[in-house]
Protein backbone atom coordinates (compact mmCIF):
# COMPACT_ATOMS: atom_id res chain seq x y z
CA UNK A 1 0.00 0.00 0.00
CA UNK A 2 1.44 3.22 -0.97
CA UNK A 3 2.14 6.21 1.52
CA UNK A 4 2.99 10.29 0.32
CA UNK A 5 6.53 8.90 0.33
CA UNK A 6 6.51 6.64 -2.48
CA UNK A 7 4.17 8.73 -4.16
CA UNK A 8 6.60 11.76 -3.47
CA UNK A 9 9.71 9.79 -5.82
CA UNK A 10 7.19 10.60 -9.00
CA UNK A 11 5.29 13.47 -8.14
CA UNK A 12 7.08 15.83 -5.74
CA UNK A 13 4.78 18.39 -6.37
CA UNK A 14 1.87 17.12 -5.84
CA UNK A 15 2.83 15.18 -3.15
CA UNK A 16 3.84 18.46 -1.31
CA UNK A 17 1.04 20.33 -1.61
CA UNK A 18 -2.06 17.31 -0.78
CA UNK A 19 0.08 16.39 2.25
CA UNK A 20 0.62 20.11 3.50
CA UNK A 21 -3.07 20.78 3.26
CA UNK A 22 -3.89 17.97 5.07
CA UNK A 23 -1.16 18.43 7.99
CA UNK A 24 -2.52 22.09 7.79
CA UNK A 25 -6.13 20.91 8.35
CA UNK A 26 -7.10 22.79 4.82
CA UNK A 27 -8.79 20.39 2.29
CA UNK A 28 -10.14 21.60 -0.39
CA UNK A 29 -13.89 20.84 -1.22
CA UNK A 30 -12.83 19.87 -4.63
CA UNK A 31 -9.67 18.69 -6.58
CA UNK A 32 -9.37 18.34 -10.00
CA UNK A 33 -6.10 15.60 -10.73
CA UNK A 34 -4.84 15.56 -13.81
CA UNK A 35 -2.72 13.29 -15.54
CA UNK A 36 -1.32 11.11 -18.38
CA UNK A 37 -1.59 7.26 -17.68
CA UNK A 38 0.35 5.71 -15.68
CA UNK A 39 1.06 9.07 -13.46
CA UNK A 40 -0.62 6.94 -10.38
CA UNK A 41 -3.63 9.21 -10.64
CA UNK A 42 -6.12 6.36 -9.27
CA UNK A 43 -3.78 5.89 -6.43
CA UNK A 44 -3.06 9.39 -5.30
CA UNK A 45 -7.18 9.87 -4.73
CA UNK A 46 -7.42 6.48 -2.97
CA UNK A 47 -4.44 7.55 -0.47
CA UNK A 48 -6.02 11.20 -0.14
CA UNK A 49 -9.25 9.39 0.73
CA UNK A 50 -8.18 7.82 2.90
CA UNK A 51 -5.89 10.70 4.59
CA UNK A 52 -9.22 12.17 5.05
CA UNK A 53 -11.52 9.43 5.98
CA UNK A 54 -8.91 7.73 8.52
CA UNK A 55 -9.17 8.58 12.22
CA UNK A 56 -5.48 7.40 12.97
CA UNK A 57 -3.90 9.49 10.57
CA UNK A 58 -0.33 10.70 11.18
CA UNK A 59 2.18 13.25 9.31
CA UNK A 60 -0.93 13.16 6.81
CA UNK A 61 -0.01 9.55 5.99
CA UNK A 62 -3.37 7.20 7.14
CA UNK A 63 -2.55 4.15 9.53
CA UNK A 64 -3.64 1.53 6.32
CA UNK A 65 -4.50 -0.69 9.24
CA UNK A 66 -7.80 0.51 10.59
CA UNK A 67 -11.14 -0.58 9.22
CA UNK A 68 -11.73 2.53 7.26
CA UNK A 69 -8.56 1.92 5.39
CA UNK A 70 -9.06 -1.53 4.54
CA UNK A 71 -12.68 -0.64 3.45
CA UNK A 72 -11.37 2.03 1.24
CA UNK A 73 -9.21 -0.38 -0.19
CA UNK A 74 -11.92 -2.60 -1.37
CA UNK A 75 -13.37 -0.37 -2.29
CA UNK A 76 -16.56 -1.03 0.27
CA UNK A 77 -16.42 2.13 2.48
CA UNK A 78 -20.30 3.58 2.88
CA UNK A 79 -18.74 7.65 2.65
CA UNK A 80 -16.62 6.82 -0.20
CA UNK A 81 -18.38 6.89 -3.65
CA UNK A 82 -16.37 6.36 -7.01
CA UNK A 83 -17.93 6.61 -10.17
CA UNK A 84 -16.68 5.04 -13.42
CA UNK A 85 -17.86 5.41 -17.34
CA UNK A 86 -21.31 3.49 -18.00
CA UNK A 87 -20.19 2.54 -21.12
CA UNK A 88 -18.63 5.45 -23.20
CA UNK A 89 -19.93 8.57 -20.79
CA UNK A 90 -20.71 9.71 -16.90
CA UNK A 91 -24.19 9.92 -17.09
CA UNK A 92 -26.74 12.11 -15.87
CA UNK A 93 -28.36 9.33 -13.54
CA UNK A 94 -25.18 8.48 -12.17
CA UNK A 95 -24.62 12.09 -10.56
CA UNK A 96 -27.88 12.13 -9.65
CA UNK A 97 -27.62 9.06 -7.47
CA UNK A 98 -24.44 10.25 -6.39
CA UNK A 99 -26.38 13.65 -4.75
CA UNK A 100 -28.74 11.65 -3.57
CA UNK A 101 -26.53 9.44 -1.19
CA UNK A 102 -24.94 12.07 -0.05
CA UNK A 103 -27.74 14.00 1.73
CA UNK A 104 -27.96 11.45 3.96
CA UNK A 105 -25.85 11.72 6.93
CA UNK A 106 -21.80 9.28 6.88
CA UNK A 107 -22.87 6.63 8.55
CA UNK A 108 -19.20 5.85 10.05
CA UNK A 109 -18.24 9.78 10.44
CA UNK A 110 -19.48 12.81 8.55
CA UNK A 111 -15.91 13.08 6.22
CA UNK A 112 -17.70 12.00 3.06
CA UNK A 113 -15.50 11.76 -0.38
CA UNK A 114 -16.65 10.91 -3.66
CA UNK A 115 -14.27 10.75 -6.66
CA UNK A 116 -15.35 10.60 -10.37
CA UNK A 117 -12.98 8.64 -12.40
CA UNK A 118 -12.15 10.00 -16.33
CA UNK A 119 -14.44 13.40 -15.55
CA UNK A 120 -14.00 14.33 -18.79
CA UNK A 121 -16.25 12.39 -20.28
CA UNK A 122 -19.13 13.45 -18.30
CA UNK A 123 -22.00 14.21 -20.43
CA UNK A 124 -23.28 17.86 -20.70
CA UNK A 125 -26.39 17.19 -18.38
CA UNK A 126 -24.31 15.07 -16.04
CA UNK A 127 -21.95 17.64 -15.79
CA UNK A 128 -24.38 20.79 -15.61
CA UNK A 129 -25.75 19.21 -12.79
CA UNK A 130 -21.74 18.27 -10.53
CA UNK A 131 -21.52 22.02 -11.31
CA UNK A 132 -24.25 22.66 -8.91
CA UNK A 133 -23.44 20.28 -6.25
CA UNK A 134 -19.74 21.64 -6.51
CA UNK A 135 -21.43 25.15 -5.85
CA UNK A 136 -22.97 24.27 -2.37
CA UNK A 137 -20.80 21.53 -1.39
CA UNK A 138 -21.89 20.07 1.62
CA UNK A 139 -19.87 20.31 5.07
CA UNK A 140 -16.82 17.97 5.31
CA UNK A 141 -17.47 16.77 1.49
CA UNK A 142 -14.61 16.04 -0.52
CA UNK A 143 -14.54 15.76 -4.00
CA UNK A 144 -11.81 14.30 -6.29
CA UNK A 145 -12.40 14.43 -10.05
CA UNK A 146 -9.30 12.48 -12.14
CA UNK A 147 -8.78 13.17 -15.94
CA UNK A 148 -5.90 12.86 -18.55
CA UNK A 149 -7.57 15.14 -20.44
CA UNK A 150 -8.36 19.23 -18.49
CA UNK A 151 -9.85 20.51 -21.85
CA UNK A 152 -12.74 18.53 -21.66
CA UNK A 153 -14.04 19.75 -18.48
CA UNK A 154 -16.01 22.49 -18.21
CA UNK A 155 -14.42 26.01 -17.31
CA UNK A 156 -17.33 26.30 -14.41
CA UNK A 157 -15.97 22.95 -13.02
CA UNK A 158 -12.32 23.76 -13.44
CA UNK A 159 -12.73 27.02 -11.51
CA UNK A 160 -14.35 25.28 -8.53
CA UNK A 161 -11.71 22.95 -8.21
CA UNK A 162 -8.10 22.42 -6.58
CA UNK A 163 -6.12 21.66 -10.00
CA UNK A 164 -3.47 19.21 -9.29
CA UNK A 165 -1.49 18.40 -12.47
CA UNK A 166 0.75 15.33 -12.78
CA UNK A 167 4.11 15.30 -14.35
CA UNK A 168 4.39 12.55 -16.75
CA UNK A 169 6.57 9.74 -15.91
CA UNK A 170 10.11 9.39 -17.18
CA UNK A 171 10.99 5.61 -18.77
CA UNK A 172 13.52 5.63 -16.54
CA UNK A 173 12.00 6.24 -13.48
CA UNK A 174 9.66 3.46 -15.03
CA UNK A 175 12.55 1.38 -15.68
CA UNK A 176 13.88 1.62 -11.89
CA UNK A 177 10.41 1.57 -10.20
CA UNK A 178 9.82 -2.05 -12.47
CA UNK A 179 13.46 -2.83 -11.60
CA UNK A 180 12.43 -2.66 -7.50
CA UNK A 181 9.11 -4.82 -8.14
CA UNK A 182 11.26 -7.68 -9.46
CA UNK A 183 11.13 -7.62 -12.83
CA UNK A 184 14.36 -8.10 -15.27
CA UNK A 185 16.36 -5.26 -16.17
CA UNK A 186 16.77 -6.20 -19.38
CA UNK A 187 12.50 -6.22 -19.65
CA UNK A 188 11.82 -3.09 -17.31
CA UNK A 189 14.70 -1.18 -20.21
CA UNK A 190 12.26 -2.26 -23.08
CA UNK A 191 8.58 -1.84 -21.47
CA UNK A 192 9.75 1.43 -20.18
CA UNK A 193 10.72 2.83 -23.45
CA UNK A 194 7.65 1.18 -25.12
CA UNK A 195 5.09 3.03 -22.55
CA UNK A 196 5.50 5.59 -20.44
CA UNK A 197 2.50 3.91 -18.41
CA UNK A 198 3.24 2.21 -15.36
CA UNK A 199 0.52 -0.17 -15.35
CA UNK A 200 0.54 -1.20 -18.86
CA UNK A 201 4.57 -1.74 -18.45
CA UNK A 202 3.65 -4.23 -16.19
CA UNK A 203 1.18 -5.80 -18.04
CA UNK A 204 3.19 -6.21 -20.84
CA UNK A 205 5.59 -8.30 -18.70
CA UNK A 206 2.58 -11.20 -18.72
CA UNK A 207 1.89 -10.52 -21.93
CA UNK A 208 1.81 -13.57 -24.44
CA UNK A 209 1.17 -11.76 -27.21
CA UNK A 210 3.59 -9.26 -26.47
CA UNK A 211 6.41 -11.89 -26.00
CA UNK A 212 5.66 -13.48 -29.38
CA UNK A 213 5.72 -9.98 -30.92
CA UNK A 214 9.23 -9.63 -29.57
CA UNK A 215 10.65 -13.15 -30.69
CA UNK A 216 9.19 -12.16 -34.25
CA UNK A 217 10.87 -8.88 -35.24
CA UNK A 218 14.21 -11.48 -33.17
CA UNK A 219 13.45 -13.75 -36.51
CA UNK A 220 12.65 -10.79 -38.70
CA UNK A 221 16.20 -9.69 -38.44
CA UNK A 222 17.85 -13.17 -38.70
CA UNK A 223 16.23 -13.68 -41.97
CA UNK A 224 17.50 -10.31 -43.10
CA UNK A 225 20.94 -10.79 -42.58
CA UNK A 226 20.76 -14.52 -43.01
CA UNK A 227 18.42 -15.33 -46.22
CA UNK A 228 16.85 -11.83 -47.49
CA UNK A 229 14.80 -13.73 -50.21
CA UNK A 230 12.81 -15.40 -47.47
CA UNK A 231 12.04 -11.92 -45.89
CA UNK A 232 8.71 -11.47 -47.71
CA UNK A 233 7.32 -14.82 -47.05
CA UNK A 234 7.99 -14.57 -43.57
CA UNK A 235 6.27 -11.53 -43.80
CA UNK A 236 3.15 -12.66 -45.20
CA UNK A 237 3.04 -16.43 -43.18
CA UNK A 238 4.10 -15.24 -40.18
CA UNK A 239 4.55 -11.13 -39.57
CA UNK A 240 0.86 -10.61 -40.92
CA UNK A 241 -0.43 -13.79 -39.14
CA UNK A 242 0.49 -12.36 -35.81
CA UNK A 243 -0.04 -8.52 -36.34
CA UNK A 244 -3.46 -8.16 -37.21
CA UNK A 245 -5.23 -5.45 -37.12
CA UNK A 246 -3.49 -1.89 -37.38
CA UNK A 247 -2.62 -1.42 -33.44
CA UNK A 248 -1.06 -4.36 -33.83
CA UNK A 249 0.79 -3.48 -36.50
CA UNK A 250 1.49 -0.12 -35.54
CA UNK A 251 3.27 -1.65 -32.29
CA UNK A 252 5.50 -3.99 -34.20
CA UNK A 253 6.56 -1.54 -36.34
CA UNK A 254 7.44 0.59 -32.91
CA UNK A 255 9.70 -2.78 -31.82
CA UNK A 256 11.44 -2.59 -35.66
CA UNK A 257 12.12 0.84 -34.68
CA UNK A 258 13.40 0.55 -31.77
CA UNK A 259 15.87 -2.43 -33.15
CA UNK A 260 17.45 0.00 -35.70
CA UNK A 261 17.63 2.46 -33.48
CA UNK A 262 20.14 0.15 -30.86
CA UNK A 263 21.95 -0.31 -34.23
CA UNK A 264 22.48 3.18 -34.37
CA UNK A 265 23.71 3.21 -30.62
CA UNK A 266 26.24 0.23 -31.14
CA UNK A 267 27.92 1.93 -34.35
CA UNK A 268 28.10 5.25 -31.99
CA UNK A 269 29.28 3.43 -29.27
CA UNK A 270 26.99 3.99 -26.73
CA UNK A 271 25.60 0.80 -25.44
CA UNK A 272 23.65 2.20 -22.33
CA UNK A 273 21.12 3.49 -24.49
CA UNK A 274 20.24 0.10 -25.85
CA UNK A 275 16.82 -1.18 -25.60
CA UNK A 276 17.00 -5.11 -27.21
CA UNK A 277 19.35 -5.36 -24.24
CA UNK A 278 18.46 -8.99 -23.99
CA UNK A 279 18.94 -8.97 -27.61
CA UNK A 280 22.44 -7.35 -27.92
CA UNK A 281 24.68 -10.00 -30.04
CA UNK A 282 21.52 -10.04 -32.00
CA UNK A 283 21.58 -6.77 -32.54
CA UNK A 284 25.42 -6.97 -32.73
CA UNK A 285 25.05 -8.88 -35.47
CA UNK A 286 23.07 -6.46 -37.96
CA UNK A 287 26.01 -4.23 -37.85
CA UNK A 288 28.28 -6.25 -40.57
CA UNK A 289 24.79 -5.90 -42.06
CA UNK A 290 23.82 -2.37 -42.09
CA UNK A 291 25.95 0.79 -41.57
CA UNK A 292 25.30 3.48 -39.50
CA UNK A 293 23.54 5.40 -43.01
CA UNK A 294 21.96 2.63 -43.87
CA UNK A 295 19.99 2.30 -40.31
CA UNK A 296 19.49 6.00 -40.44
CA UNK A 297 17.36 5.25 -43.71
CA UNK A 298 15.79 2.46 -42.60
CA UNK A 299 14.09 4.15 -39.53
CA UNK A 300 13.05 7.11 -41.68
CA UNK A 301 11.50 4.48 -43.85
CA UNK A 302 9.58 3.10 -40.48
CA UNK A 303 8.24 6.32 -39.72
CA UNK A 304 7.07 6.53 -43.12
CA UNK A 305 5.22 2.96 -42.85
CA UNK A 306 3.85 4.60 -39.64
CA UNK A 307 2.10 7.22 -41.27
CA UNK A 308 1.11 5.03 -44.36
CA UNK A 309 -0.71 3.40 -41.79
CA UNK A 310 -2.73 6.13 -40.34
CA UNK A 311 -3.61 7.10 -43.91
CA UNK A 312 -4.94 3.72 -44.21
CA UNK A 313 -2.85 2.12 -46.81
CA UNK A 314 -3.26 -1.71 -46.75
CA UNK A 315 -1.21 -3.16 -43.77
CA UNK A 316 0.47 -5.85 -46.57
CA UNK A 317 1.18 -3.47 -48.91
CA UNK A 318 2.75 -1.16 -46.03
CA UNK A 319 5.33 -4.20 -44.63
CA UNK A 320 6.63 -5.58 -48.46
CA UNK A 321 7.53 -1.77 -48.92
CA UNK A 322 8.88 -1.69 -45.71
CA UNK A 323 10.40 -5.07 -46.20
CA UNK A 324 12.13 -4.34 -49.65
CA UNK A 325 13.90 -0.76 -48.13
CA UNK A 326 15.10 -3.07 -45.34
CA UNK A 327 16.73 -6.04 -47.77
CA UNK A 328 20.20 -4.35 -47.98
Amino acid sequence: MVNWQQISETQPVASKMLTQMIKQDRVAHAYLIQGDAGTNSREIAKLLTKSIVCRYTRDANPCQACADCHRIDSGNHPNMHWIEPDGLSIKTEQVATLKKEFTYAGVESNEKVYVISEADRMTTNAANRLLKFLEEPGEKTTAILLTENSYGILDTILSRTQVISLRPLSHMEIERVLIEEGMTADNARLFSIVTNDLTKARELDQDEWFAQARKLVVQLMSILRANQDEALLFIEKNWLDHFKDRDQLDRGLDLLLLWFKDIIYLHVENEDALVFKANQEDVNACLWHYSRQDATHILAQIMNAKRELLQNVHPTLVMEELTLQMQR
